[in-house]
């Protein structure tokens, strides 16, 4: 079995304020997760608070929520996938990414339903179906019958719990698998 650690650090610039975001050091185990061999174990929570940012852990750890409109993702139209920050699990597709209008990245499916699991949230007393990333058990974010077709879906997910790879990138992640999905041209998000 061979254990894979992808880190490193993002510098976003988001209106005058700049968000530092790590990239989670993520070991990656298993084909469940991104690469070929073993089963991801997720790292202990105190590995977790040093690897993910605060409110990386708050959001994926603590069913946190990040503000709208100042999150990495809900505005990015780059092609390529999103996977899970914790364990690198593929979750979504750029391709199933539309405008909903929240400030919060919204799409239509999962890119791997089988990486996804939904639970009942009766938090503020209102009944929400949440997300959750099956191997690494982060809160993603919820899902809700508003949106387009051809689901009627729109998965509502926080840009704390996922990491953007661009198609140019699904290679050398080892999620090669996902590189025919975009055909020969650099396709934009819907």
């Amino acid at each position: 079995m061979k254990t894979i650690i992808v880190s490193g650090l993002v510098v976003l610039a988001m209106g005058q304020a700049t968000l530092q975001s790590k990239t989670t050091p993520t070991q990656v185990k298993g084909k469940a997760v991104t690469k070929a061999g073993g089963t991801f174990r997720k790292p202990s929570d105190a590995t977790l608070r040093k690897q993910l940012t605060p409110l990386q852990y708050q959001v994926t750890q603590h069913d946190g929520t990040e503000p709208p409109f100042k999150n990495v993702y809900w505005n990015n139209k780059e092609p390529g996938i999103y996977v899970d920050i914790v364990s690198g699990e593929p979750l979504f597709s750029s391709l199933d990414k539309f405008e909903s209008s929240t400030g919060w990245p919204s799409f239509t499916r999962p890119l791997e339903p089988a990486n996804i699991v939904k639970k009942v949230d009766r938090q503020y007393n209102v009944a929400r179906t949440e997300v959750r990333s099956r191997h690494a058990d982060s809160h993603l974010g919820h899902v809700f019958d508003d949106g387009p077709p051809p689901t009627g879906q729109r998965y509502c997910m926080n840009s704390a719990s996922l990491r953007f790879i661009p198609v140019a990138k699904l290679e050398a992640e080892g999620l090669g698998r996902y590189r025919s999905l975009f055909g020969t041209k650099k396709t934009a998000a819907r």
